[in-house]
């Protein structure tokens, strides 16, 4: 019997995906054999139908010491965002598309997750964005990305204004379909897909990447992760502008509001297997040349 170094291991898929199901139930029978204590999120429980304890995501990060989420970057990034309020380690197994946040291979996952069990692993820790809209010196609203916050229109793409400081130092003022504030992690997500650069994972840097500008002068610029980012919307805009926090939570955003980005309190530790590495996965996922001759 394999001795693993967690005491309980939380197990989070997406409910009601067969592919998803199956890799979940592959885990349970590994889990099984190994005498390993596991609790369920209670959604995915219901979808797969189980005798294990369950919780609610919530809780999961305060009963277990490893999760491990089954799914896509988006299934990651929701868990990632709550689990990062607590120590829990974290793991995915992918059943998405790139799968930048998922280490593990559906098909190939039992011996490199018995090596993290084992305690053979990995550790890295990346930051969160904090993100609050201001309304007249009251707060309004608030939420946290592991990717990336984007200030955009609310439903039509178009030209809005705003103007950015960092540490209350006027950066600029823009016309543009919008602003990406984005984490190291996010810089191979949306960011990438607007022009912006690649920030390995271990930098201490956000990258603010205004989208489609209005002035072929405007790129990218990379600060470092403990500045405050402060977005003030222009009054010339519409009412229907949106921060979106990794494309999964919306807070509206009115013209004359501010917004202020900064580094979560809290950081979300992920555990690799002993063979992960970090350019491996860039050429892998973006299809980079292993060699040119």
């Amino acid at each position: 019997m394999t001795t693993s170094v967690f005491n309980k291991v939380a197990i989070i898929g997406k409910p009601d995906h067969q592919g998803a199901n199956e890799t979940v139930l592959a885990l349970l029978d590994l889990m099984a054999r190994i005498k390993q204590a596991v609790v369920i999120e209670e959604r995915l429980a219901k979808s797969i139908g189980c005798d294990y304890p369950t919780a609610p995501l919530n809780e999961l990060g305060e009963q277990a010491d490893l999760a491990i989420v089954v799914g896509g970057d988006g299934n990651m990034l929701g868990a990632a965002r709550v689990l990062s309020r607590y120590k829990v380690a974290v793991i995915g197994v992918n059943r998405g598309n790139l799968g930048f946040l998922t280490d593990l291979s559906p098909d190939n996952f039992e011996q490199p997750l018995l090596d993290v069990l084992q305690g053979r692993y990995k550790t890295e820790y990346r930051f969160l964005l904090n993100t609050e809209v201001y309304r007249h010196g009251q707060l309004k609203s608030a939420n946290t990305a592991v990717n990336e916050a984007v200030l955009h229109p609310g439903k039509i793409a178009h030209m809005i204004a705003f103007e950015v400081a960092v540490d209350d130092d006027f950066v600029f003022q823009q016309r543009a379909d919008g602003l990406i504030v984005s984490t190291p992690t996010g810089s191979t997500a949306y960011s990438l897909s607007g022009g912006g650069p690649i920030l390995t994972q271990d930098l201490d840097a956000m990258c603010l990447l205004p989208m489609f500008p209005h002035t072929l002068s405007a790129r990218p610029i990379v600060i470092k992760a403990d500045s405050e980012v402060k977005l003030r919307v222009l009054d010339e805009n519409d009412d229907d502008l949106m921060i979106s926090c990794d494309g999964h939570v919306t807070l509206a955003v009115m013209p004359g509001d501010e917004i202020i980005i900064r580094k979560a309190k809290h950081r979300l530790r992920l555990v690799h297997p002993p063979c992960y590495n970090y350019y491996e996965v860039l050429r892998s996922k973006l299809g980079w040349a292993s060699k040119l001759f």
